[in-house]
C-alpha cells in the first residue's frame, strides 16, 4: 500500500528539490529527523486520503502529524 503512494519516478523527481539535513547538535539534539522517503509518504497519504495532519496514523507511515 505505501509503495503505492510513492512511486520510484515520483520520489526521484522530488529528489533533487529536498534540502540536505542541517547538522544535529551536541547539546537539547531534539528527536531524529525521519526519513526523507516516510515524510514523503506521509505527506501523500494526508493529501490522497483528506485527513488533517494530526489524525496521521504513526504506526502505519511512519511518522507522526
Amino acid at each position: 500500500m505505501l509503495s503505492d503512494l510513492l512511486p520510484a519516478t515520483l520520489r526521484e523527481r522530488v529528489a533533487p528539490l529536498l534540502t540536505p539535513h542541517p547538522p544535529r547538535r551536541h547539546r537539547f539534539p531534539g528527536r531524529k529527523p525521519v526519513e526523507d522517503r516516510v515524510a514523503l509518504v506521509g505527506i501523500v497519504f494526508v493529501l490522497k486520503t483528506g485527513i488533517t495532519w494530526n489524525q496521521l496514523p504513526a504506526e502505519v507511515i511512519g511518522c507522526s502529524g
